[in-house]
């Protein structure tokens, strides 16, 4: 019996683009002060995802076969750890729920530290140090690029 082929991921990654193409026509594809506008990376990316989709189900329907692969210091035969992988959903969340709430300094902190922990750190005070500093330069380098993310710290009045 043949091994069934998993059509279906080469459909979300198709779908994933199509959401991303069709979210980019609703944003500036340019813009006065830059000729690359927010909507070009999006369409991109969308392009990309659809182009990475139609090449993975050509290879799905000529049969290839994807396996897990050991890389440097895993083995593709261990279960998947889970709890890292929702910190890291988490993580990928944060911004999502906090970033006009608290501001990017904080909302950053709190995802580094997350993405930190899913990979193993233990040492959550350096870790929310580390993201702390990483979400003020940005902060600040996206003030002096003349990018209003907000204020500094919205929940504070800065």
């Amino acid at each position: 019996m043949a091994a069934p082929r998993p059509f279906w991921l080469a459909a979300i990654v198709i779908a994933l683009g199509c959401v991303c193409l069709y979210a980019a026509f609703g944003l500036p594809q340019g813009a006065r002060y830059a000729g690359i506008g927010p909507g070009l990376f999006v369409t991109v990316a969308g392009a990309g995802l659809v182009v990475l989709g139609l090449i993975l189900m050509v290879q799905i329907a000529r049969g290839e076969r994807f396996q897990a692969q050991d890389a440097e210091d895993a083995s593709g035969s261990e279960k998947s750890d889970w709890p890292a992988f929702f910190t890291a959903l988490a993580a990928a969340l944060v911004p999502v729920l906090t970033m006009q709430a608290i501001g990017l300094p904080i909302t950053a902190m709190l995802s580094f530290t997350l993405v930190a922990r899913s990979f193993g750190s233990r040492k959550t005070l350096m870790d929310l140090v580390y993201g702390a500093i990483v979400g003020v330069v940005a902060w600040v380098l996206f003030t002096r690029l003349g990018l209003q993310l907000g204020g500094f710290l919205p929940i504070a009045g800065f």
